[in-house]
């Protein structure tokens, strides 16, 4: 049997294994251990596998994964998702449709101080869901909304998923994050466009709310300037270079934990939290690079990246349609796998061929990151969707997904949008060159 099938073998014993609910990272490490075992050795195996987990565990390059989840969870408890709601709500809200809107607004202001797709839609969820019901919103709206907003946090800085995609193709985090900064606005803006037009061709989905005065308005922006102005002061630092992205990790996080304290919206119990979740969700994406990284030397070996680039480079298309047909690749396959396993997985296979046709590996790392955000909203995985069923329990699941793929389209343009014009996503990283 050629190395290449022993390959692909192995590829779907790791998704037949996922299926079976067993953990990604241990369903990669596995068939990486035992790919590898049997194409070369078990010594060789065994030896491979210790030195990926421990060059991965003790990995310098990793302390950004843990220092913008911890400063996530510390925003996520402190308050700062309702100020900024309340805060865009005093703009928009008279609006028809305005309180999705603002919604979508908080999300993405939220995203931009946590980071944590998870806690954006549980924290929006719990704050603005109570308003739309007041004022008799839609229901699927209403869930979908804060289930496509709260996607926000995987494309917005500071993202994990981008810390990842860095360092598993060895980029720049700091380009990668300034890089989704215009992606993620636009996709917000193209949100916010979609609640517009549903809305004016049915008002009763979304009633307007009381309009604030602009007193209130100016009063509402007092909320939320410390966050803004934290994210402003560690994005800046990076983009100037003045900061690298541990240092802007650790920065972030010292601040927001300062921030929490000093306004006293952060109590010893919700430190505390703060720190197991940071430690729990810290050490699932180690696992799961170190399993990608076991997979990965399996892959190597197999020579199923390299055949694969060099063939699709030779194929008689252009390397734009080559490159839509794995953008379409992710999009399926983001409906049955997270987006940050299926990154990790999917990465070392397609990276190489992104690279053979010559396109840019930051602009290839937004758009799918883009992609992979399209999974947390779309069956059966959707894991935001069953996040906002946690916080509305009497709204159907599937009235939530209804609602969530209405701002499918939103999502597909803009990575249409985003392949048209890739100066988008790069001009931000080129000027920091």
């Amino acid at each position: 049997m050629s190395s290449i099938t022993v390959g692909i073998i192995g590829l779907g014993i790791v998704f037949l294994i996922m299926f079976l609910r067993v953990p990604i990272g241990v369903a990669m490490a596995l068939v990486g251990i035992i790919g590898f075992s049997y194409l070369v050795s078990v010594e060789a195996a065994f030896h491979v596998a210790a030195a990926e987990v421990y060059s991965m565990f003790f990995s310098y390059s990793l302390t950004p994964v843990a220092l913008f989840i911890f400063m996530g969870q510390i925003v996520f408890r402190s308050g700062v998702g309702e100020r900024l709601y309340r805060t865009v709500y005093s703009w928009l809200g008279h609006l028809g449709g305005g309180l999705s809107m603002a919604t979508v607004g908080a999300c993405a202001g939220f995203a931009a101080i946590c980071g944590s797709p998870t806690a954006s839609v549980a924290t929006m969820g719990t704050v603005c869901l109570p308003e739309m019901k007041k004022y008799n919103y839609d229901a699927a709206l209403a869930t979908g909304c804060v289930t496509a907003g709260g996607t926000l946090g995987i494309l917005i800085p500071p993202s994990v998923t981008f810390i990842v995609y860095g360092i598993l193709v060895e980029e720049s985090i700091g380009k990668l994050f300034i890089a989704g900064i215009f992606p993620g606005l636009l996709l917000t803006g193209l949100f916010i466009v979609t609640i517009f037009v549903i809305t004016q061709l049915n008002p009763r989905l979304g009633p307007a709310g009381a309009r604030a005065t602009w007193r209130e308005r100016l009063t509402s922006l007092t909320g939320v300037w410390e966050m803004l102005a934290l994210f402003a002061l560690v994005m800046g630092g990076l983009f100037a270079g003045l900061f690298t992205p541990t240092e802007a990790g650790a920065l972030g996080a010292f601040g927001a934990l300062i921030l929490g304290l000093v306004e006293r919206r952060l109590t010893r119990r919700e430190l505390i939290m703060s720190l197991f979740e940071t430690l729990r969700t810290t050490s699932m994406v180690f696992v799961i690079l170190a399993g990608t990284s076991i997979l990965g030397r399996f892959l190597a070996v197999t020579k199923i990246p390299f055949e694969l680039a060099g063939w699709v480079s030779e194929l008689p298309i252009s390397p734009m349609a080559i490159f839509v047909v794995i953008v379409l690749v992710y999009m399926i396959a983001g409906c049955v796998i997270e987006a940050l396993p299926l990154i990790m997985l999917t990465v070392p296979i397609f990276f190489p061929v992104v690279v053979a046709l010559g396109f840019d590996p930051i602009w290839f790392g937004v758009i799918i990151v883009l992609v992979s955000q399209m999974g947390l909203i779309t069956p059966p995985v959707g894991v935001s969707a069953y996040v906002i069923k946690g916080v509305a329990p009497d709204v159907p699941l599937g009235t939530i997904f209804r609602g969530a793929i209405i701002f499918l389209p939103a999502m597909v343009i803009c990575v249409i949008i985003l392949m048209a014009f890739p100066k988008i996503a790069l001009f931000l990283p080129n000027l920091m060159s």
